[in-house]
């Protein structure tokens, strides 16, 4: 879809609710909407092109984390690459949660028709997102994602539909693919896990596998 096929208002970063976000409405909207949260280290900027090649008729907000890293950054302060904050989890969390809520109002978008496209620290935002404020999120992807949560609260996920892609050279977050297809199995999500022959890096397999995921029937709360 070339940049004429959206409208002006995509080039726009918005500052009016508690996360900057850009808006990327489609001429021909199709009615679902992608809410995308990008890995650490960048911006909202970063996933727009995977989005774009996942439901090019779909409204995209991307959102940006608030937390500072290098020359970009994430949504939660990390005390190694693989264990977290956990106060400042439940608290970006909480505060995407209304986020999303608030901005589904304000552009007239329904959360019942969206999907959450996680990539690494965003795929956790959208994890713990699942599992501390469930009925939000009732479909989501998550690329090179582990569990973060400390503990993990025993949500009833019936009604979630999840895909996860894990990256067979993933070498940080590879070795904990299995125990997030574990804990939300556990938790009665749908559930369907993948492997592409990748690193930590999200390319054109994994955009290939959430569209054919996409085309499959939403889950029935």
């Amino acid at each position: 879809m070339s940049a004429s096929e959206y409208s002006d208002e995509n080039s726009v970063l918005r500052e009016d609710l508690n996360f900057p976000y850009r808006l990327l409405r489609p001429a021909n909207a199709s009615g679902e909407c992608l809410f995308v949260l990008h890995g650490s280290g960048v911006d909202e900027t970063t996933m727009l092109p995977l989005a774009r090649r996942i439901a090019p008729r779909s409204v995209v907000v991307a959102a940006r984390g608030r937390v500072p890293q290098e020359d970009g950054f994430r949504w939660f302060e990390r005390i190694t690459p693989t264990s977290f904050e956990q106060a400042s989890i439940h608290a970006e969390t909480a505060a995407y949660a209304r986020f999303a809520t608030e901005a589904a109002r304000r552009h007239g978008l329904d959360l019942k028709r969206a999907t959450f496209l996680g990539y690494s620290n965003g795929a956790n935002v959208v994890s713990s997102l699942m599992l501390l404020h469930p009925g939000l999120v009732r479909q989501a992807a998550l690329l090179r994602a582990m569990p973060v949560l400390d503990p993990s609260p025993k949500t009833d996920l019936r009604g979630t539909r999840v895909l996860i892609i894990a990256g067979a050279a993933d070498q940080t977050y590879g070795p904990f693919a299995h125990a997030l297809v574990t804990l939300f199995s556990e938790r009665r999500a749908e559930v369907d896990a993948r492997i592409v022959a990748s690193g930590h890096e999200f390319g054109d397999a994994d955009a290939a596998i959430v569209r054919q995921w996409l085309a499959g029937p939403m889950a029935i709360a």
